[in-house]
């Protein structure tokens, strides 16, 4: 077996006069790290900028805050008062009719056409519906005939006993028969008794017929019409609710309830103020009649009831209403509104502009002055209104707008406040006991 043997292909010979080769690796080695160092340089620049923009930001804010550091700010300030205020608890109340009735026949029959008109006031006893009396009316007269057919038997069956008593004292009749004639009285003097019984019952049925009001109230919408037979104790007829007086139910926490207890057992009479949804407008005044027997341990709270005379009709059924129960009225109390109430670390402050002239509450012209911080010391908060125990005086003018952008001894323009709904502010008037109407039947 024989080898071959490859020949080796020579390599061209290197021209001595031709420059060095450099490795390409190390070529694009180089390239990188350039591209890399542009890239640093550009975000630098960027970053250096931004910073640059923001220095020059917070100079011009200083500039400006500088600028203004001395021009007085607008403001609205509100002169503290020493006035009359109720302490007052407030709740969500529901007004609801004093007394309401579902009005239903207690007989059967077709209803006639109705005496009433829808809406109307009604008085207690007025007749507002009739049922056809007629079955009724010869029910009674069936009644009065079999009375006089009792009342004819009797007389007959005493006048045999009186002749048999004759007979049995001469000797002539037998003690039986004069028994069997007394036992005969006695059989029809009960069915006379039943027969007036049965009278009443239909006498009292046709007055049922003529259906009247059990009390004095506003009478509603018609649920039947005329021509509809109606089933006794069933059918509604009409609804009538009593809105003079009328109630409110409302509840309180258990937690404000002690107050409110000891008050009403003192002397009977806490008076209730009823607002509208918005608790700026007053409606009605009341009295605080009385609470439940028992706390509602899913919510921790009591229902309590409160009367209103409602005079001028101002609540309504189902209206909701915010209920203000004041528990005391203080005399001369230091108010200020509870806008101008700021907290801090050393507790509650007000600012005070210590004006070049009073501020004039009448006009909206504003006066010059200076603002400082004054601490106080808040009793409570009632409403829009805070109640002080110290740091004021009568007649110093607190900021209630525009305390945000103040500081030490800040120049200000000082305008008067926008004047408070007045029944924010005006104590209640002790509201006239409704009288309770008299219970009543139908």
């Amino acid at each position: 077996m024989s080898t071959e043997t490859v020949p080796e292909t020579p390599l061209p010979a290197r021209n001595p006069l031709d420059p060095p080769q450099p490795p390409t690796a190390r070529k694009g080695g180089w390239v990188r790290i350039l591209v890399y160092l542009v890239l640093v340089a550009g975000l630098g620049f960027v970053v250096w900028r931004i910073h640059q923009n923001q220095l020059l930001s917070a100079q011009m804010s200083a500039d400006q805050a500088a600028a203004l550091a001395g021009q007085p700010i607008p403001v609205q300030v509100s002169a503290a008062e020493q006035k009359p205020m109720p302490i007052f608890l407030t709740a969500l109340g529901t007004v609801t009719p004093y007394m309401s009735v579902t009005v239903k026949a207690r007989v059967s029959g077709e209803l006639e056409p109705v005496k009433f008109t829808e809406g109307q006031q009604v008085r207690a006893g007025q007749t507002i519906m009739t049922i056809d009396p007629k079955p009724y009316q010869a029910a009674l007269d069936q009644a009065n005939g079999n009375l006089v057919h009792d009342e004819a038997l009797l007389k007959n069956a005493q006048a045999e006993y009186a002749r048999y008593k004759a007979l049995f004292e001469a000797g002539v009749t037998s003690k039986e028969t004069l028994d069997a004639d007394e036992a005969a009285q006695g059989q029809y003097q009960g069915g006379i008794a039943a027969d007036k019984a049965a009278i009443e019952t239909a006498q009292l049925q046709l007055d049922w017929c003529s259906i009247q009001s059990p009390i004095d109230g506003r009478i509603g919408l018609r649920l039947v019409d005329p021509g509809n037979i109606i089933t006794a104790n069933t059918t509604n007829l009409v609804i009538i609710n009593q809105f003079q007086p009328i109630a409110v139910y409302f509840t309180l926490p258990e937690s404000q309830l002690p107050p409110v207890m000891r008050k009403l057992a003192a002397d009977r009479r806490l008076v209730v103020d009823a607002y509208d949804r918005g608790d700026q407008v007053k409606l009605a005044s009341g009295t605080l009649l009385t609470g439940d027997n028992q706390i509602d341990t899913t919510t921790g709270t009591e229902k309590l009831k409160a009367v209103f005379a409602n005079g001028d009709q101002a609540l309504f059924p189902n209206q909701f209403v915010n209920i203000h129960l004041v528990l005391e009225n203080r005399a001369d109390a230091l108010v200020i509104p509870s806008a101008a109430i700021q907290s801090g670390i050393e507790g509650p402050f007000v600012w005070i502009v210590d004006s070049v002239s009073p501020v004039d509450h009448s006009t909206a012209a504003g006066k010059s002055g200076t603002a400082r911080v004054q601490p106080v010391k808040v009793a409570l908060s009632e409403g829009v209104f805070t109640i002080l125990e110290s740091g004021l005086k009568p007649g110093q003018n607190v900021v209630v707008d525009g305390a945000d952008r103040l500081r030490a001894g800040q120049p200000v323009i000082a305008t008067a406040a926008k004047q408070l709904p007045a029944s924010a502010a005006t104590p209640p008037a002790p509201a006239p006991a409704p009288q309770q109407p008299p219970q009543q039947g139908r």
